[in-house]
């Protein structure tokens, strides 16, 4: 019964990619495997209460993924969002996540995490979900996290926001309506127009 019930937790969690002892729970199998597998080396601890199949898939944006499980709430923006778009060349030390202005802040993630709190539309429009190793991760999309920059230029540079929208209209030539779209929700249209029309 215990070498199928760790059948099925190195396998639930290969599955996952990361996963956390909840995880496994939910899943109705017993939450101290996870610890027994690790202590094994039949799984990898790569935080604390986070861990992964030392075969799983692994992408170059797995810090994405163990932060999204650690901070389910947590939606990828800002530099690593633009790094995911490839809209820099910037490679951020930390995962810069945005988070509710009343969300819980973690304490402790798998990886740096650089915080931003924002609110109503700027919190929930232009979120996409994709997959990467197998975990459903929040990220802004291209054109809302061009204008989130605008929104932030004081935080991570200005030259950053204008490099970023250059890349953006080259990546989607078609794609100042949508930008022109979140710019408003970010309230930041006065300080894109006269990017958006100098590319015009």
């Amino acid at each position: 019964m215990r070498d199928a019930l760790e059948r099925k937790t190195l396998a639930a969690v290969r599955r996952l990619g990361v996963a956390r002892p909840r995880d496994l729970a939910r899943l109705g199998l017993p939450r101290e495997y996870a610890q027994r597998l690790a202590d094994r080396g039949a799984l990898v601890r790569v935080a604390r209460g986070l861990y992964a199949h030392p075969d799983g898939p692994m992408s170059a944006q797995r810090s994405l993924a163990e932060v999204a499980t650690a901070v389910p709430k947590g939606i990828v923006c800002l530099l690593s969002a633009l790094t995911f778009h490839r809209l820099t060349t910037q490679a951020p030390p930390e995962v810069w996540i945005a988070l509710g202005v009343h969300a819980w802040r973690p304490r402790s993630t798998p990886f740096p995490v650089r915080t931003v709190y924002f609110s109503g539309a700027a919190l929930t429009e232009g979120v996409e979900t994709h997959k990467i190793d197998g975990v459903p991760v929040r990220i802004y999309s291209p054109a809302k996290t061009v204008a989130d920059c605008f929104k932030y230029r004081n935080k991570i540079g200005a030259e950053i926001a204008v490099e970023a929208l250059k890349d953006y209209l080259k990546q989607h030539p078609r794609g100042a309506d949508v930008l022109w779209r979140f710019a408003k929700v970010c309230r930041v249209s006065n300080v894109i127009r006269p990017y958006l029309e100098a590319a015009g």
